[in-house]
């Protein structure tokens, strides 16, 4: 009898064991996602190393785990309001993309990463357009772009932060300057287009010289230029037809009248 109530204290010992052991288990198990980095505080301080992706075990009350996101983040930038170089009044919003490399200077360095990235391409934005003519906002953001992410990438790198990429999204212009830029362009275009006649009106003028000084050359040429005028006003099936009279037959028919002439002007004898 003695012996199985002793039997049954062990079992009940081992059921209880059992229990804190699950308990225990419990509180000490942490599960890090794959896109994640766990960092481990211990008493207050950092137990290095960075908790990597899979099962981690703590010590329960005494460690405690953070997780930090190890994904690009997607930070778009309010749109910001400020004077170009060359006094024109603008509103730029652009977006930041960045992702933490170290989990523990993300989390020790600074209070919320997050934001501490979101005030400074913030900051980096307006300065930016203070700097920056108006043309340059509008046709050269590549440069912008790189300088941008160098302003927010130099403070970003004792975050823990590295910035992969900044993009200015758009740039918001006074109606009144879109109007000016309008008749601007609409100008420009213009006077492109008299250079552009201009220049086929000389070119035209130039051919149509050499053709009349080629045909100067060669008389027959101009008989057969008008035959082909001819010809071609024809195939119109015009109901009247006008042709001009050559000035080679009418240089013709004078040098014929010339002898008649001189002999008509000589001496009569009575």
């Amino acid at each position: 009898m003695k012996g199985v109530v002793m039997l049954q204290e062990l079992l009940g010992a081992i059921a209880a064991a059992g229990a804190v052991g699950v308990v225990y288990l419990t509180a000490a198990a942490r599960v890090v996602r794959q896109y994640e980095r766990g960092v481990v505080f211990r008493l207050g301080r950092v137990v290095a190393p960075v908790r990597s992706p899979g099962f981690n075990m703590i010590i329960p009350v005494i460690d405690r785990l953070r997780k930090v996101n190890m994904q690009i983040v997607t930070m778009p930038v309010p749109a910001q309001e400020g004077i170009t170089h060359d006094n024109v009044t603008v509103r730029v919003d652009a977006v930041v993309y960045f992702k933490v490399v170290d989990a523990s200077a993300a989390i020790v360095n600074v209070e919320d990463y997050r934001f501490a990235v979101s005030q400074m391409a913030q900051t980096s934005l307006r300065s930016i357009i203070g700097k920056s003519d108006l043309d340059d906002l509008l046709s050269n953001r590549e440069k912008l772009n790189q300088g941008l992410e160098l302003m927010i990438d130099s403070p970003a790198v004792g975050w823990g932060v590295q910035i992969d990429r900044v993009e200015i999204k758009d740039v918001s212009l006074p109606d009144a300057m879109k109007r000016s830029m309008a008749r601007q362009a609409e100008a420009d275009r213009e006077r492109r287009a008299r250079i552009i006649n201009a220049d086929a009106e000389f070119q035209a003028s130039r051919k149509l010289a050499e053709a009349a000084q080629q045909m100067a050359d060669t008389p027959s040429a101009l008989q057969l230029r008008l035959l082909q005028t001819v010809m071609a006003v024809a195939a119109e099936k015009n109901s009247t037809l006008v042709l001009p009279i050559p000035v080679e037959l009418l240089r013709f028919l004078e040098r014929g009248q010339q002898p008649t002439a001189i002999g008509d002007a000589g001496p009569h004898h009575d």
